[in-house]
């Protein structure tokens, strides 16, 4: 017993002491409808734009500077 648990504090020894992984207060558990107000945002203000604007540049870019 004293071997594991010696074992387990030198696994343990380099995390920080915040770490909570097993134990976590969870406020609001409506993860789609939290993903839905996420996306809604995205689109409103106009980071969507951006987004299909620089697919776009990037997909010019690599196609120009491919080699064969």
């Amino acid at each position: 017993m004293n071997y594991l648990n010696d074992l387990i504090s030198q696994i343990f020894w380099d995390l920080p002491p915040n770490v909570n992984v097993l134990a976590q207060n969870i406020t609001n558990p409506d993860v789609v409808g939290q993903m839905q107000k996420t996306w809604n945002h995205f689109v409103q203000t106009g980071q969507i734009w951006a987004l299909l604007i620089g697919l776009v540049i990037g997909y010019i870019f690599r196609n120009l500077t491919k080699y064969g």
